[in-house]
């Protein structure tokens, strides 16, 4: 699985280099991706819910959380 590390960058850049790397991947590809508390957790997940790929979990890791999706169709 591809993991993408966008802690230390914040919104909304974080947001447009997830859909950026998600450009390049495979429709139906499960990726990872890295975030800081606060913005960036609460903000990405959701636009890239907005965008229409699948969020399938997200989990606190120490200190940062790990946002799971699913790319969904263009």
């Amino acid at each position: 699985m591809q993991s993408i590390d966008l802690r230390g960058v914040t919104c909304p850049t974080n947001f447009v280099m997830a859909k950026l790397e998600l450009e390049d991947i495979e429709a139906g590809t499960t990726v990872e991706f890295l975030l800081d508390d606060g913005e960036p957790v609460k903000n990405v997940p959701r636009s890239l819910k907005d965008e229409g790929h699948k969020l399938l979990g997200l989990q606190e890791r120490d200190g940062y959380y790990v946002l799971t999706l699913e790319k969904g169709e263009e």
